[in-house]
């Protein structure tokens, strides 16, 4: 199918966003760009088969179970995108390089070559803007009533890249305010037997990043980016364990914050 000639979603394909825990007290928002590794019918499997979207180059595995665990315990709404990293990258500004990448660490992906610009547009059209219109939406809704929100983008890494180890078990990431995310670093650094990255292995900018620049820097309002090792989520028992810790945590540095 030609993705500029009709919706690239069909009727019966899953939602590109999800909101669990709608009515959710707390001031936080939770939100996870690459929560999903859904693959519009319409573009098969981008030409590297169903095995490859199951790996890491297609989402941040572990976020989506992460996410409701910790949604639940701090009563805190989730709002999460289903479909892969590879159709179009939540996390990146359209138009940029890696928003729809031709290569994903090692891995050509043939059915992001020589896309058109219409092409491009019409998977930010069916994906990407549905995403960020409802975390958008939920923030002015908070506005409006006079809400506190604080915005925590949750992402996952590999512990592999490109054939190198990496040794952080967990990772914070800022770009112009610092507060929130620093402040929960520290917290985690007082955590027994964790190594946690300051702004490593990935760091927050307006040529690398989307959710944080626009939700919450923007808004002024409080952020952080949180990365988790994916081999430690990567089962039930690492999302209960991280998702209890961040539960426990995050208040503690929001306070430290706002008061």
């Amino acid at each position: 199918m030609n993705e500029t000639t009709k919706s690239l979603l069909a009727a019966d394909e899953p939602a590109p966003v999800t909101v669990y825990n709608a009515a959710g007290p707390s001031p936080f928002l939770l939100v996870a760009d690459h929560a999903g590794n859904a693959m519009p019918r319409a573009l098969g499997w981008l030409g590297i088969g169903e095995a490859e979207c199951r790996r890491h180059i297609a989402w941040d595995i572990g976020i989506a179970g992460l996410g409701r665990i910790l949604a639940d315990a701090l009563g805190a709404t989730l709002i999460r995108q289903n479909y892969s990293r590879l159709v179009i990258d939540c996390n990146r500004p359209p138009g940029a390089a890696t928003s729809i990448p031709e290569v994903s660490e090692l891995t050509a992906i043939p059915g992001n070559a020589a896309l058109s610009d219409a092409d491009k547009a019409a998977r930010a059209r069916a994906i990407f803007w549905p995403y960020h219109a409802r975390i958008e939406a939920e923030l002015e809704r908070r506005k409006k009533a006079g809400r506190a929100a604080a915005l925590i983008a949750l992402h996952s890494f590999t512990p592999v890249f490109k054939g190198v180890p990496r040794s952080w078990h967990a990772a914070l990431l800022y770009h112009r305010d610092p507060r929130l995310a620093r402040r929960l670093l520290e917290l985690l650094k007082l955590e027994t037997g964790l190594i946690v990255g300051d702004n490593e292995p990935y760091f927050v900018s307006d040529e690398t990043d989307y959710t944080i620049p626009v939700h919450g820097e923007r808004r002024g309002l409080p952020h952080a980016l949180i990365e988790i090792r994916q081999d430690l989520i990567a089962d039930k028992k690492g999302e209960w364990e991280w998702g209890e810790r961040l539960a426990r945590l995050l208040p503690q540095a929001y306070a430290s914050v706002t008061t």
